[in-house]
């Protein structure tokens, strides 16, 4: 009922940028939060970014002052902004969203396929 895309993932060299985007489309009446998540081979899931429906915004130690998470709420789409980025940075990127539909009561939450960011010289 809802399908996350991510987008903007690549080969990118240390110290350089990307900008990563995650659509969110189906029977959605409303976006609670949408986050990115990271996972690194051989290591567990964590969260880099979030933002929430009043604009709040969390962010990994990890990637503080680096990446900037942003939404266009009319587009349904959350943005992350990847600046100086490392070899560490180095993951499989998903997009996630608590996010309400017409078809159920409540939230839940829904996970993109992810998008490859790989930063190596």
């Amino acid at each position: 009922q809802v399908q996350l895309v991510e987008s903007g993932g690549g080969l990118v060299q240390p110290g350089g940028s990307l900008r990563l985007s995650c659509a969110a489309s189906g029977r959605i009446s409303s976006i609670y939060a949408m986050g990115w998540y990271r996972q690194a081979p051989g290591k567990q899931r964590e969260l880099v970014a979030l933002t929430t429906s009043s604009g709040n915004t969390n962010y990994a130690d990890s990637v503080m002052g680096r990446f900037t998470i942003s939404r266009d709420n009319a587009k349904k789409t959350v943005y992350l902004q990847m600046s100086s980025l490392k070899p560490e940075d180095t993951a499989v990127y998903y997009c996630n969203g608590v996010i309400g539909t017409t078809a159920t009561s409540g939230a839940m939450g829904y996970w993109g396929k992810g998008t490859l960011v790989t930063v190596s010289s």
